[in-house]
């Protein structure tokens, strides 16, 4: 089962192909991108998350979709909707994310791929929440997370029960979005 392709002016979101996997872990051994990251993941790594991607599809029938210029049908990174695999106080809970490859950063595309991401999830899934975390270090997610509509929950940000004690990424910030509000702001 092929998931739903999505499409933005300039961006085509798409389902998994075997020929992702090269670009895939390119851009996560990049020290770049996966600066808020615990690491840098390995081409096996990157090949275990492609597969979970593609079951999370199966069974939810949304996920992290492959972004793609819809001119040049190149890999640029992956954005889309995931059930939090963590064990937090707001879970269960659909969060949303996003990872571009450096030389695509500033140019709006993370945004114009989230913004569909969230359309899909409140207008065609009728999902009642969509969150968001991150490191407070990473500004440019956090403020993205605000040009989207999502609201801080300051109240239950949080330490990544996957980093130790006094790493520096440790702490993460929440951010929520409701479909009322996603109908607000559409209004």
């Amino acid at each position: 089962m092929q998931p739903i392709e999505l499409e933005t002016p300039r961006l085509r979101l798409r389902g998994w192909h075997d020929r992702d996997l090269d670009p895939l872990a390119e851009m996560c051994a990049d020290p770049r991108v996966m600066r808020y990251f615990p690491a840098t993941l390995s081409r096996d790594e990157c090949a275990a998350a492609m597969a979970r991607c593609r079951v999370h599809f199966i069974r939810h029938g949304f996920g992290f979709w492959v972004v793609e210029h819809k001119d040049a049908a190149r890999f640029i990174g992956l954005a889309g909707l995931a059930w939090s695999r963590l064990d937090l106080p707001f879970c269960p809970a659909v969060e949303i994310g996003w990872r571009l490859v450096a030389d695509q950063w500033g140019q709006g595309l993370a945004y114009e791929a989230a913004q569909a991401a969230l359309a899909f999830a409140f207008e065609q899934r009728q999902l009642d929440e969509v969150v968001s975390y991150t490191s407070p270090l990473n500004e440019r997610s956090w403020r993205l997370m605000g040009r989207l509509g999502m609201q801080a929950d300051e109240a239950a940000s949080f330490d990544h029960p996957r980093l130790p004690e006094g790493h520096p990424l440790r702490r993460h910030l929440l951010y929520r979005m409701s479909r009322d509000q996603w109908n607000d702001r559409r209004r």
